[in-house]
């Protein structure tokens, strides 16, 4: 049974790990793999260079709307397709996510818990932004 007390804060904490992993892993293509190095790994892996621009706003971009709680269901709806494109990338590397070239594991894993936060909803502390002829509500 679901303690509707709790949830709001499981979806809360679901959420701010979803969205400071996304971010981090954006940054992360940014900031140390560079963006030009991201294009040239998509590329090496068979997927088009051009891919890694809307993967990096979508890591980053999505990671920062999640933190923030806003439109976390619909965000996290977006980014389904970018995790299922990572699993399928790790898919031939095997089960963990340790092993030469990273396993499917965690961007399984990963897409799981995006599908678990689009059913859970915003959670505690979400910012709303009010909707035309719709009353704001709070979910804690």
């Amino acid at each position: 049974m679901i303690d509707p007390r709790t949830a709001p804060y499981a979806a809360l904490l679901l959420r701010l790990g979803l969205g400071a992993m996304l971010l981090a892993h954006g940054l992360l293509k940014v900031f140390v793999f560079t963006v030009p190095g991201t294009v040239q790994f998509f590329e090496s892996v068979g997927y088009p260079g051009l891919l890694a621009y809307p993967v990096i706003l979508g890591e980053i971009g999505g990671g920062i709307l999640l933190l923030l709680g806003l439109y976390a269901r619909w965000v996290a709806l977006a980014l389904l397709p970018l995790l299922v494109g990572a699993t399928l990338q790790h898919a031939g590397s095997g089960w963990l996510f340790s092993a030469p070239g990273g396993g499917w594991e965690f961007p399984a894993f990963w897409t799981l818990a995006l599908v678990v936060q689009a059913l859970l909803g915003d959670g505690a502390h979400a910012l709303r932004l009010p909707v035309p002829g719709r009353a704001v509500r709070s979910a804690a």
